[in-house]
């Protein structure tokens, strides 16, 4: 009785522990892409140490909602086809030259973002004064190596 007991509660803990898990991952995981908000809030409070001037400030604003209007299609367009890829490799009889196909159409989506991106970033890094294109290119360098304003993301060791 006592095994038996013991065997549930062990199996609760467990259980609770996966879900917990589960819902952290779930934070943190948006298909391998940053959160739309999250740049432009982080534009919004003008990228700490550029000291940026209101012109510029604005200047920014206005890439941003410009480059997130751009962007937002593909990333639909990304979600669905990820969604279909799990659909093609779960299959019973899986179609390769489906599967394939459909990677294809996932990279050129992700070029493509790539692309806008870039040249957001341009833009963007051509209303600076050298000083402050010094840091933006630092900063923007550390949140590509998984560093945000506040250092690497995890415990101590892990990236």
């Amino acid at each position: 009785m006592k095994a038996k007991i013991l065997m549930v509660v062990m199996l609760m803990s467990l259980s609770t522990i996966l879900v917990a898990q589960t819902a952290e991952t779930g934070k943190r995981k948006f298909g391998g892409m940053q959160h739309p908000g999250m740049q432009m809030n982080q534009m919004h409070k003008g990228l700490p140490g550029l000291n940026l001037t209101d012109v510029q400030k604005e200047a920014f604003k206005v890439n941003m909602l410009a480059t997130h209007k751009q962007l937002q299609p593909l990333r639909n367009a990304l979600g669905e086809a990820v969604a279909h890829q799990k659909t093609l490799v779960t299959a019973e009889k899986p179609d390769f030259s489906a599967i394939n196909k459909n990677i294809e159409k996932i990279g050129e989506i992700r070029v493509e973002m790539a692309k806008i991106q870039t040249k957001n970033r341009l833009e963007m890094r051509a209303q600076l004064t050298d000083e402050q294109k010094l840091k933006f290119d630092l900063f923007k360098h550390g949140m590509r190596q998984g560093k945000g304003p506040k250092g690497p993301k995890g415990p101590k060791g892990m990236m």
